[in-house]
């Protein structure tokens, strides 16, 4: 059974991180004291811009296999380290050849957004049990728009068609999203976010690529080689792919149940000149130990039949999608939520 390790987010200016014997001194000219972690407790570090990690915890986290990886004050990715390529040579060279075949990418791709839209439906069905109508009548409706989506999948035959069933149901949601946070956000606007629901998303899915990016990586897949995303120059297409199916239960749900219980305050969002939305400090902080404590949620995984803990929901899924590649089981299976 894998160990529930820990993910340290460190996310304050002027902070810097040394190694001390076997644990992970935390620095700050205004935190005195000696501050340690356990390194045997730890598989990731995350450092926002301005936060320092020293040559000799980089080389024995190098060492470990233990990752660290940089992000901007908005959590977008920068850049990332993770030791020596570990992983069965087998899977990566089946990555490869399933990319090359039409079929198989097309099943793989077509899984993908099964998942992202079943467990969609999910969370839109939720919704709707905790509302009253006609509110209740709306996101049911689009509960259903997304089981038919499902059926069309099934019958897609080309790539085309899946991004198109994709790209409509993705719409369909987001133009909708007023009724999940209703008087919060009216949309999806990302670059930059607009309002504190569009702010959180992108904040959690810059959070959630980092955990899918780690996986991939610790399972021997090449994170840049994807199905449905193709080939992006710059872009983890395939963490990308495998994050469809896990945005709606890891990220989705924890950001609307913030809001929709108002535990987002004014304090945690502000508005800059144009328009944009970004967190404050104590917003991100907010956000990393709700995110943190989500991540101990367990959730019923169907194909292996017992609870996994959300933090590991992304390491076993690109297990099992390394599993396929390399021909141990016929077909990849997202995880997905009744």
């Amino acid at each position: 059974m894998t160990e529930l390790l820990r993910t340290l987010y460190v996310t304050t200016p002027g902070t810097s991180l040394h190694l001390d014997g076997d644990a992970l001194r935390i620095a700050h000219p205004d935190r005195p004291g000696r501050h340690l972690l356990p390194l045997v407790r730890l598989d990731h570090i995350v450092a926002w811009n301005g936060v320092a990690v020293s040559d000799d915890l980089m080389h024995r986290c190098a060492s470990d296999g233990r990752s660290v990886t940089w992000v901007t004050r908005n959590g977008r990715f920068l850049a990332r380290t993770s030791g020596a390529q570990t992983g069965n040579p087998l899977a990566r060279l089946g990555q490869f050849r399933a990319f090359e075949d039409p079929a198989k990418r097309l099943a793989l791709a077509s899984s993908f957004v099964a998942g992202k839209l079943h467990n969609y439906r999910q969370l839109l069905l939720r919704a709707a049990r905790d509302t009253s109508a006609p509110r209740q009548a709306r996101l049911r409706e689009m509960a259903e728009r997304h089981a038919q989506a499902l059926t069309e999948l099934g019958q897609a035959r080309h790539l085309s068609e899946v991004l198109g069933i994709e790209g409509r149901a993705a719409r369909d949601y987001f133009q909708g999203l007023d009724e999940l946070a209703p008087g919060v956000a009216t949309g999806r606007s990302r670059r930059p976010p607009t309002d504190p629901v569009n702010c959180l998303l992108s904040f959690g899915y810059g959070m959630l690529r980092v955990a899918v990016h780690g996986a991939l990586e610790q399972v021997g897949l090449d994170p840049f080689l994807g199905y449905l995303h193709g080939i992006r120059s710059g872009k983890p297409a395939l963490a990308l792919d495998l994050m469809e199916e896990l945005r709606p239960l890891l990220v989705d749900r924890l950001v609307l149940t913030l809001v929709n219980r108002k535990q987002l305050t004014h304090r945690h969002t502000e508005e800059l000149p144009g328009g944009a939305v970004q967190l404050t400090e104590e917003g991100r902080k907010f956000f990393l130990e709700q995110w943190t404590k989500a991540r101990e949620r367990t959730w019923h995984h169907a194909s292996l039949d017992r609870e996994i803990h959300a933090a590991l929901l992304p390491l076993v899924q690109a297990r099992l999608l390394a599993r396929h590649l390399r021909g141990d089981s016929d077909a990849y299976l997202p995880w997905t939520v009744n």
